[in-house]
């Protein structure tokens, strides 16, 4: 299982340095005013994905459900908060405002990472 979170944390950093330079060159000259939203998203993203590596180098450790839990809730938080950042600033650089009622979905991502931080000191604190 610790292969699995190093790949995916590998993986994911790998993204976000590439979503950094799109947002960083591609998107400032077509939506300036998109940048700081899209930015966070990144910045999140690669937060998450070193964390990730962190649990997949301590899983071996600490292999409890609640370090799994931990991997897993870092990753829906990726994906539902930085996915629904990037889906914003692409909204935005397209003309268009807002996510509708699919808004939701970055603090839902949001409580996933408080929620793999908390599994993470559990399975930490089990040992």
């Amino acid at each position: 299982m610790h292969k699995f979170y190093l790949t995916l944390g590998s993986v994911l950093a790998g993204l976000g340095v590439i979503l950094g330079a799109f947002g960083a060159h591609g998107l400032k000259t077509a939506a300036p005013e998109s940048v700081p939203t899209f930015q966070t998203g990144v910045q999140y993203q690669m937060y998450h994905a070193f964390a990730l590596l962190i649990v997949g180098i301590l899983f071996e450790k600490f292999p409890f459900k609640s370090m799994n839990w931990a991997g897993v809730s870092f990753l829906i938080g990726i994906l539902l908060f930085s996915g629904s950042l990037y889906a914003l600033s692409l909204l935005k650089a397209t003309g268009k405002v807002g996510l509708g009622g699919l808004g939701i979905i970055t603090p839902v991502g949001g409580l996933f990472f408080v929620v793999g931080w908390i599994c993470f000191v559990m399975a930490l604190l089990k040992k």
